[in-house]
C-alpha cells in the first residue's frame, strides 16, 4: 500500500485539530480574560530506505529516507496581555502584567483566573460570576457603597453615616513559572499543575511589573484577522492533503488496471 495514503491522512487529522482550535479561539473573541491557543506540530518517524555510507572505498553523503507524516505535539496557550476596555463599574478590574487572581476552589485547592468582572454575593464577598470567592478580600458590610479597588489590590468602601473609609482586605494575586502549563477548567478558570509550578504570591511592594486597574476589563487576546488567516491556511492544507489521497488512489487504480 502506498505510504502517501497514510501520510496524507495524518495531515488531514492535524489540520482538523488546527481548525478546531482556531474555532475555539474565534468563538471566545469577546470572552473576558480569554487566552488564545495555538497547535504545535511535529513530523513523524522517517523510514530509512538507504543510509548514508562513508568508508575507505565509498562516499555517499546522503541516503534515502521517507517521512511518515505529521502529528500534533502540543496546544500552546498564549498569555499575552489583552486589550483593556474601560468600564463604568468599579468592581470591574483588570490585571496589567502576567499574574492571576487567587480564588477559593470547591475543594481544598485554589483555582485562578484573569477574569476581573467581579460580583458581590449574598454574604458580601467579592466573587466571580461562577461564585468563586476571591482570596484576600473580606466580606463587605450589607450597606457598603462606593467600593474601590486600588492598584495593589486593597479593597475599600464607605458606609452610610460615616466619613471614614473602611478597608476590606487585599486581593491576592499569584504568578507561575510556566503559565502555559496551567490546566484550563473552563469558565475562565485555571488550575495549577506540576508543569505550571507552584503559585508564587505577588508582592506589590517589590514587583512593579503587575498592577490592578480598576474600572477596566481585560478582553480576549484573540486577533480575529490572524485567526481568519490561520483558518484559510488550515483549510487549504486540509484540501491539499485530500488531493494527495485522491492522487494516490488514481495511481493505484492505474496500477491495478495494467493487466486489462
Amino acid at each position: 500500500m502506498m505510504r502517501s495514503l497514510y501520510t496524507a491522512s495524518t495531515g488531514m487529522y492535524a489540520q482538523q485539530l488546527n481548525v478546531d482550535t482556531l474555532a475555539h479561539n474565534i468563538s471566545n473573541v469577546n470572552t473576558t480574560g480569554f487566552k488564545k491557543q495555538r497547535v504545535e506540530f511535529q513530523d513523524l518517524l522517517y523510514q530509512q530506505i538507504r543510509r548514508p555510507v562513508v568508508t575507505d572505498n565509498t562516499n555517499e553523503p546522503v541516503g534515502i529516507s521517507i517521512g511518515l507524516g505529521v502529528r500534533p505535539s502540543a496546544t500552546q496557550t498564549s498569555f499575552t496581555q489583552g486589550n483593556l476596555q474601560a468600564s463604568t463599574n468599579t468592581l470591574d478590574v483588570a490585571i496589567s502584567g502576567l499574574a492571576f487572581f487567587k480564588l477559593e476552589g470547591m475543594g481544598d485547592d485554589n483555582v485562578y483566573t484573569r477574569d476581573g468582572a467581579l460580583k458581590i454575593d449574598n454574604e458580601g464577598n467579592l466573587c466571580t460570576a461562577a461564585g468563586y470567592k476571591l482570596v484576600g478580600a473580606d466580606a463587605l458590610e450589607a450597606d457598603a457603597y462606593d467600593v474601590q479597588i486600588a492598584k495593589d489590590g486593597t479593597v475599600t468602601y464607605m458606609t452610610p453615616g460615616s466619613d471614614t473609609v473602611q478597608e476590606a482586605g487585599q486581593l491576592e494575586l499569584v504568578k507561575f513559572a510556566n503559565p502555559a502549563g496551567l490546566e484550563a477548567l473552563g469558565g475562565n478558570i485555571y488550575a495549577a499543575t506540576a508543569s505550571s509550578g507552584e503559585p508564587e504570591d505577588w508582592d506589590p511592594d517589590s514587583d512593579s511589573t503587575v498592577s490592578i486597574e480598576s474600572g477596566y476589563l481585560e478582553m480576549s487576546n484573540v486577533q480575529i484577522v490572524e485567526e481568519m488567516v490561520g483558518l484559510i491556511t488550515a483549510q487549504r492544507a486540509y484540501e491539499m492533503n485530500s488531493k494527495v489521497i485522491q492522487s494516490s488512489d488514481e495511481m493505484l487504480q492505474t496500477a491495478t488496471s495494467l493487466r486489462r
